[in-house]
């Protein structure tokens, strides 16, 4: 039993280490053949947002841009910390944890 309490502890050692980790990672995404690029953190932090000014024209355009760019790349660093947990739990699903 001991044993068991043991390994369940480093595990969520090596899990906050890993979030701590990837919330620093940085993913990127781009839309609109690179007209729209947006920068953020796998922790879900928006980092930096590059508008080529050609699209600065068509308002509505650039709002689905930018809309569509940033549920990208939160998507891209939320499956990117999954797959890192994953990991570490043996693809064990632990509720509220990701």
């Amino acid at each position: 039993m001991n044993e068991l309490i043991r390994q369940a502890q480093l595990m969520q050692k090596k899990m906050l280490r890993t979030q701590e980790e990837m919330g620093k990672k940085e993913v990127e995404t781009s839309v609109g053949g690179g007209m729209v690029t947006v920068k953020a953190t796998c922790a879900g932090e928006l980092l930096s947002v590059a508008i080529d000014p050609a699209v600065l024209e068509d308002v509505e355009m650039l709002q689905d841009m930018i809309l569509s760019a940033v549920n990208e790349v939160l998507k891209k660093g939320k499956d990117l910390m999954q797959s890192e947990m994953s990991q570490i739990t043996g693809g064990m699903k632990i509720p509220g944890l990701f």
